[in-house]
């Protein structure tokens, strides 16, 4: 924002005059400078507009007059005998030089706030909390005047600067600090580990366990008020609780350290806290009886002295129930918490009980399903066996190699009932995975074996072979399929089915060329 401002203007003899203003941001005012018409040439008003209003060095002529202001908001920035058409561009920059004054005053509190800040921490010998606290405080209120506004950039770059640096200075003392508390921290851990492990020694060597006991709980209080890093807590923390439960099943059973109920836990701590309450109960309500006995016995003592020693009594007895009335306070407080938690844990057991009970249900019920499936696979290799003894019996026949009146059509119909008992087997096996079977396998596994018509005699043998090896395949294929479902146990059986088909297949075979060798001998 430009603190110097050039314009034409008339004096009070309504002659012509070059103004030249500026602002003097420090003190507050405003210099005014007036070159009469004869000194106002061309190159003096173009100087001004450019090398001064540019801040660079200008001679400014004899015979020109300075007028020094006080910079207000309501009064007008010229004198009363000078005028001018730019009206406009004065009343801004009377405004704007109004907010440059304001906003360079605030930058100088900051930098004087800096300025302690600086010298608090070159004093510092370690880190300081408060120090930081008050370095964050003063850049907050800084954030505030730049989201605002209210700063000017080269000052606000300025603080903000001269902030950072502070603020690094900090970290590094800060990290030497955390580096200390890291090595103290560790000393002190170490010290009550080594606490620690002196009583599981002599847990392990037959210690009074009561004793030990008690040695963990001031341990465990001496653990609370140390400081420590967060990893030498947790370390420490597991390690005690270990212990406890060490001493615990050792004094009080196994059942003392099963924390694998967490509803029985908290119940019991629910449970004696209750019997606590009673007996805070039980204690307040005798104080209070004291506390009027006391009160009835002041009224009746027999000198000031008795008097005295009975307020005295009165004093310690009021201050003793308004202790015990802040921990039952606290002791009830924790009560409800507790059995909070236990409907919770209830509530969440319950959750957890129903979504396990319908796991289980699922599981069950695919079990009976997977046992029903092998049942019904084993019938149906039963009846695979079967047909694979009729396909056995109907190719291994002596009689049909040695008697020649043996049709074609004889062998070919104990193909086809080979054909159609495998066939059968397929139907059963697809129906058994719930697979409708396709209409041919039906027909095979239906129509007679006489109905079929017989093909050549020359082709006869061949069309044994080939129909049964195509069947066993169909068979095992399909066997295959429901086996990767069911398991592997009826895929065993179907491997030995195979191979029993595949040797009655290939005696087919040998029987036929046996056969045909025979009749072209003949």
């Amino acid at each position: 924002m430009k603190t110097k401002l050039v314009l034409m203007g008339t004096d009070a003899e309504d002659k012509k005059v070059l103004v030249a203003m500026q602002l003097m941001v420090e003190d507050n005012k405003v210099k005014i400078w007036t070159f009469p018409e004869a000194l106002a040439t061309p190159e003096l008003e173009d100087q001004l507009m450019t090398d001064w209003r540019s801040d660079k060095e200008v001679a400014f002529p004899e015979g020109h007059t300075l007028i020094e202001k006080e910079l207000s908001v309501t009064d007008n920035l010229l004198p009363d005998d000078i005028k001018t058409d730019r009206t406009d561009l004065i009343m801004r920059a009377q405004t704007e030089w109004h907010f440059v004054v304001l906003s360079t005053k605030m930058s100088s509190m900051f930098q004087s706030e800096l300025a302690d800040l600086t010298e608090k921490v070159k004093d510092l010998s370690k880190y300081d909390s408060t120090v930081w606290n008050d370095l964050k405080n003063f850049w907050g209120k800084v954030q505030v005047q730049l989201k605002e506004r209210n700063l000017f950039r080269e000052h606000a770059d300025t603080i903000k600067d001269g902030t950072n640096r502070l603020f690094e200075e900090m970290k590094t003392l800060r990290k030497v600090m955390d580096e200390e508390f890291k090595s103290t921290s560790k000393e002190v851990a170490d010290t009550i580990l080594g606490s620690i492990k002196s009583v599981e020694d002599k847990v392990d060597t037959g210690g009074r366990l009561n004793v030990l006991f008690e040695d963990l709980k001031n341990i465990q209080r001496q653990f609370k008020d140390a400081k420590l890093s967060r990893e030498d807590r947790s370390t420490i923390w597991e390690r005690l609780d270990a212990a406890f439960k060490v001493v615990k099943e050792k004094r009080f059973g196994p059942q003392a350290t099963n924390d694998s109920n967490p509803t029985d836990r908290v119940s019991r701590r629910l449970n004696g806290l209750k019997g606590a309450i009673e007996k805070m109960e039980k204690s307040i309500q005798r104080d209070r009886d004291d506390l009027e006995f006391q009160n009835r016995r002041i009224d009746r003592a027999d000198n000031q002295l008795e008097a005295q020693i009975r307020v005295a009594k009165i004093r310690m007895i009021e201050e003793r129930i308004r202790s015990k009335d802040e921990k039952l306070k606290d002791m009830l407080a924790t009560e409800e918490q507790l059995k909070k938690k236990v409907e919770s844990i209830k509530a969440r057991a319950e959750k957890e009980e129903a979504a396990a009970k319908k796991v289980a249900e699922k599981k069950e019920a695919i079990a009976k399903e997977v046992e029903a499936s092998k049942a019904k696979m084993a019938g149906e290799a039963e009846k695979l066996e079967a047909a694979a003894e009729k396909i056995k019996e109907a190719k291994s026949k002596k009689d049909g190699a040695k008697k020649k009146e043996e049709t074609p059509a004889t062998a070919t119909k104990a193909a086809a009932g080979a054909t159609v008992a495998a066939a059968a087997a397929t139907v059963a096996a697809k129906e058994a995975i719930n697979e409708a079977p396709t209409e041919p396998e039906v027909l095979a596994a239906t129509e007679s074996a006489s109905e079929k018509e017989a093909p050549a005699a020359e082709d006869a043998m061949e069309a044994v072979a080939t129909m049964a090896s195509e069947a066993v395949e169909d068979v095992v294929d399909t066997l295959k399929a429901i086996a990767s479902v069911v398991g592997g146990q009826i895929e065993e059986a179907v491997v030995t089915l195979k191979k029993d088909i595949q040797e009655a297949v290939e005696e087919v075979e040998k029987k036929a060329a046996e056969k045909a060798t025979a009749e072209e001998e003949e």
